[in-house]
């Protein structure tokens, strides 16, 4: 039994804290007290309110433990994991910053520590996949289409938010990085929308974000590599008027005499409308395609929410690949020191096998197809 410190008592924060507790002791932190007294009772939980921002105290918060999750907001994220890499802690990490984590395996080297990031969905089980069959037979072709969305849409978004509002506003303002023709090429976030047909949920729209992450730098070879984003039809339009609008700026904004930043501003009132309410329930629809000399291998996913433990799909499908890999590294069955994107973990001998078996386990089960060219 091990002692691991959670660092986010968000949705998936709580559901990482809950899963670990069936086998080790865990404290989760978090600046919120709210947040933290939904946990106040949970089996082998400690709760802990402090701000992480402050890289001396958590230092000293961290010390007694054998490891730590980061399950922050993205726009605190880098720093956070920079800090507890320097404290010698090894680390598995979920937070969407935009900074680029492997610009920290350097110091994740120099203090022996194992720093997997980037270990949820998409990123996260997407890359384990790309870096398994990479390793395998060179691909020539990647794609990832995923989403987290409401069971039963509502006008006019179609959407309910299941992780920080403002990550989900990053996801639609920060250009997206794809490769074409072996080449990085970077496009407007919402940008080339089609519609895309599931058999789960009918047809849906799917964008251009930045979800490639570190597979833009790790799999360089592959020539065609891309990640869209699923919405309900109508979506994009959308929040393309509200970008153009300019209510995602991040520059304030003077109203007769005070500041205002639009996008804090936007995520709060935007906040009140995702919110999932009492008997709303998400799905997770991801379908990841990758295709070699010979074949075209397809994983696909359909999850929903569970009402008997009361968890979004979003966070179990997100949470339970990051405790995988924390149960991996506290197995040793991952020890490589530095920064490992999750598409290194792919490669990594029985990784994902072990991550497969896990997820089954808790019912978030992908489905394999393949297809000879």
């Amino acid at each position: 039994m091990a002692q691991i410190m959670v660092l986010g008592a968000g949705l998936v924060g709580k559901t990482i804290v809950r899963d670990l507790a069936q086998r080790h002791t865990v404290t989760c932190v978090d600046i919120s007290a709210a947040a933290l007294n939904t946990l106040a009772h949970e089996k082998n939980v400690s709760i802990q309110q402090a701000d992480v921002r402050n890289p001396g105290l958590l230092k000293r918060l961290v010390a007694p433990f054998d490891m730590v999750v980061g399950a922050v907001p993205g726009h605190m994220g880098y720093d956070v994991l920079k800090t507890v890499i320097e404290s010698g802690k090894n680390v598995v990490d979920i937070s969407f910053f935009p900074e680029d984590s492997l610009t920290l395996h350097q110091l994740a080297v120099e203090h022996n520590v194992t720093a997997i990031v980037d270990c949820g969905l998409a990123p996260g089980m997407s890359n384990v996949f790309a870096g398994y069959h990479h390793s395998v037979s060179p691909l020539l072709r990647y794609e990832c289409l995923v989403g987290g969305l409401p069971v039963h849409p509502t006008e006019p978004f179609g959407y309910k938010a299941v992780f920080s509002p403002i990550d989900v506003i990053e996801e639609y303002t920060r250009p997206a990085r794809l490769v074409e023709d072996g080449a990085v090429v970077i496009k407007d976030a919402l940008s080339d929308v089609e519609s895309v047909h599931f058999d789960s949920v009918g047809t849906l729209e799917a964008f251009n974000t930045d979800g490639l992450r570190t597979l833009a730098d790790t799999l360089r070879g592959v020539p065609d590599m891309k990640e869209k984003t699923l919405r309900y039809p109508g979506h994009a339009a959308l929040m393309k008027a509200f970008r153009t609008t300019g209510l995602f700026g991040k520059d304030p904004v003077d109203i007769q005499g005070t500041n205002v930043v639009p996008l804090q501003l936007t995520a709060k009132l935007l906040f009140k409308q995702w919110e999932m309410q009492p008997g709303d329930e998400d799905c997770t629809v991801m379908r990841v395609t990758l295709e070699d000399a010979t074949s075209i291998i397809t994983y696909s996913l359909y999850d929903r929410f569970d009402s008997q433990t009361n968890t979004t799909s979003m966070a179990r499908t997100t949470g339970y690949a990051c405790t995988a890999a924390v149960e991996m590294v506290l197995n040793k069955k991952y020890q490589t020191s530095g920064v490992t994107p999750p598409e290194h973990l792919g490669s990594a001998s029985g990784c994902l096998d072990f991550m497969l078996d896990y997820l089954n386990e808790r019912n978030v089960v992908y489905k394999k197809e393949v297809t000879k060219k």
